[in-house]
């Protein structure tokens, strides 16, 4: 998990507005705002920690001071209790507890219910839940159905889940293959392929903001974001794990319309001549053919971002970001031509994330984020790459669960595993990675056109960086400060990324 704490807020118990009384933390997980805590409920938390992780390491929590605290001492504190936030949202071990992921929902509820987010403790609603099936109750079928599904504001993204893999009939053994996303409908390009006539007839783009964590509420989350909605998707990198789901038809369905749709938004790229055998077995109805040619296309099981910022070969450069496939890949446009750069995520020696935080409104509306990463373009050659998009977050979990993803394969392969339970474990890795693994950088090599790496992978520290806008406007009930980091170390420029593989002369 991101912990930052970009700001606080100073709280009137009377509402007056005279004198404050005492200070909250506004805490962001993952470079969203998530919930505000007082020190004394962050202390409680540090010991309730403190007994139920007797053999972790716990860092030190800032000392209690008896007299009210200058604005210096306010923000000597504020680093320290994000500093401490960050090294336990870094432990795999701590981040997954039980007890903290309670503790983290239901602070996220008492500040919804404080802000007047939400009414009352027992309100619900009916959410929309976008699925990718044919067969799926809602308006007009086809891929892409609306499912309504009841929502209390107390349920947690994974009980979500678990009541619309069963409206779906899905096996609760294979529900740990998919996960929820926050996302937004937006306009489709015009120069869209057409697709099959059984496919959607105009799919439209779809940017994804977020994955949901397991604790956190889809309720409360979902207002933070709007307008967006939820997508049913699944949640791994490996494409071997596939074969999981083909021997079940509602897994299938599943995962065969998300393709479908992945197609027909060019999230895969594919020939005229492959897209043309694509439709003809679409249209014979044979999925499982389907599946298997499309798999061998270099771009299947990866996420496709919006068009961000980047800065290369050149400055100012747009390019569109896929993630996938143990690389990091940028298409931009020169002249007539595309051209793809592809980085290897065995070569990012660490990366880091940056986040404006400008105003006291930026908990919803964030003005800038960017991913950075420095990697190893050639024998002794390192350079920092930097991508800014609003999706700048989601990318840094993607890469990190898929990193986790990789050390942990890696893992069962050196120890002679491979079996059922150890798929069905990294599974769970994988879908637990954005919301309860550590911060990880980790390594790529670059290669221009259309060259494609296979690697392994390690999971490295991230660092998140949290920094003042040089516009700020005035606060009456928040104050912004200044830089913030995710595990620190001597140098503080950069994170040493464990996985980090250097290139031989074969390489070259």
């Amino acid at each position: 998990m991101h912990f930052s704490i970009p700001d606080t807020q100073e709280q009137y118990a009377d509402g007056s507005g005279g004198s404050p009384t005492y200070t909250v933390y506004n805490i962001y997980i993952n470079g969203n705002y998530h919930c505000c805590l007082r020190y004394k409920q962050l202390h409680a938390l540090h010991e309730q920690l403190r007994r139920r992780c007797a053999d972790a390491a716990l860092p030190p929590f800032p000392p209690k001071r008896l007299l009210p605290l200058s604005n210096s001492q306010l923000e000597t504190r504020r680093a320290a209790l994000e500093h401490y936030l960050q090294i336990i949202g870094q432990d795999a071990g701590i981040a997954r507890l039980p007890y903290l992921q309670q503790f983290l929902q239901r602070a996220q509820l008492d500040t919804a219910l404080a802000e007047c987010s939400v009414g009352r403790e027992d309100e619900q609603q009916q959410l929309q839940v976008e699925v990718y099936s044919g067969w799926a109750p809602g308006p007009g079928g086809g891929s892409g159905v609306q499912l309504l599904v009841n929502c209390h504001v107390q349920q947690n993204a994974s009980a979500l889940l678990q009541s619309v893999c069963r409206m779906l009939q899905l096996p609760d053994e294979l529900m740990q293959f998919f996960c929820l996303y926050l996302m937004r409908h937006v306009e489709a390009p015009e120069e869209r392929a057409s697709s099959c006539s059984s496919t959607p007839d105009d799919p439209s783009a779809v940017l994804l903001l977020r994955r949901l964590m397991d604790f956190e509420s889809p309720y409360i989350s979902r207002m933070h974001a709007q307008p967006c909605q939820l997508l049913l998707r699944t949640c791994y990198w490996n494409s071997r794990w596939d074969a999981k789901l083909l021997g079940n038809s509602v897994a299938l369905n599943l995962l065969y319309n998300q393709t479908l749709a992945d197609v027909a938004r060019e999230w895969i790229i594919c020939t005229p001549e492959m897209r043309r055998e694509l439709c003809s077995l679409q249209l014979q109805s044979r999925p499982l053919q389907y599946l298997e040619l499309v798999r061998q296309l270099p771009s299947y099981g990866c996420l496709q971002f919006g068009a961000a910022q980047v800065d290369y070969p050149e400055l100012d450069t747009t390019a569109l970001v896929t993630i996938g496939n143990r690389e990091l890949s940028l298409r931009t446009a020169r002249g007539a031509k595309i051209y793809e750069t592809k980085f290897r995520v065995t070569r990012m020696r660490c990366w880091r994330v940056s986040a404006m935080h400008n105003t006291y409104e930026s908990r919803d509306q964030p003005t800038q984020l960017q991913l950075s990463f420095e990697y190893l373009m050639s024998k002794q050659t390192l350079r920092w790459i930097t991508i800014t998009s609003q999706q700048a977050m989601l990318m840094s979990v993607s890469l990190q669960a898929m990193v986790d993803e990789l050390l942990h394969s890696d893992s069962n392969g050196s120890n002679g595993g491979g079996g059922g339970s150890d798929d069905e474990q990294e599974a769970s890795t994988s879908r637990g990675a954005s919301e309860s693994t550590t911060s990880t950088p980790s390594s790529v090599s670059s290669s221009c056109t259309t060259t494609s790496g296979t690697s392994t992978t390690m999971t490295p520290p991230v660092k998140f960086l949290a920094q003042r806008s040089k516009q700020q406007h005035k606060l009456t009930t928040a104050r912004t400060f200044a830089a913030v980091f995710f595990r620190n170390d001597d140098t503080a420029a950069s994170v040493r990324n464990e996985a980090f593989e250097g290139i031989g002369d074969d390489d070259l």
